[in-house]
């Protein structure tokens, strides 16, 4: 019975684990520390350590407690598509590549999240063509690579 239930410990650890891996987040904060849900009021937003929630072994901080409330009576509503990776990366070549947390879009109700630095904004060129990337990263998402 103890070697089950340590078996048992050992399997919920490493899928905890994976699931964290899987989100583009610098020392379990996601995001950069901006706040999820104030992108959705349309504004890239610094979250607070006095505002944070624990959401599958991943950090998330908010602008405000009434975003950290809203965060998590629905997270699955406010987490960014493909990790918090940039969605033109994952669209192009299924890499994951950080983002600049201030490069974002809102669209259909789901968050992207786009790299920008040294004169090369991909949300630019996902504007381009957003339905046409959108399904590509949608097929070449995968995140346990």
């Amino acid at each position: 019975m103890y070697k089950q239930i340590v078996f048992a410990l050992l399997m919920l650890m490493s899928s905890s684990s994976i699931i964290a891996q899987d989100i583009n987040a610098k020392k379990g904060v996601a995001v950069h520390g901006y706040d999820v849900v104030a992108y959705f009021d349309g504004a890239a937003q610094e979250g607070s350590k006095a505002h944070q929630v624990e959401h599958e072994g991943t950090t998330y901080r908010f602008a405000s407690a009434t975003n950290a409330k809203r965060f998590k009576d629905a997270p699955e509503a406010f987490l960014p598509e493909y990790g918090g990776y940039c969605a033109y990366a994952i669209a192009k070549n299924g890499k994951k590549v950080d983002v600049n947390p201030e490069t974002f879009e809102i669209r259909d109700g789901k968050l992207y999240l786009f790299y920008n630095s040294w004169g090369n904004n991909t949300l630019k060129k996902w504007l381009k063509e957003p339905e046409v990337l959108q399904k590509l990263a949608d097929s070449n998402w995968n995140p346990q690579h």
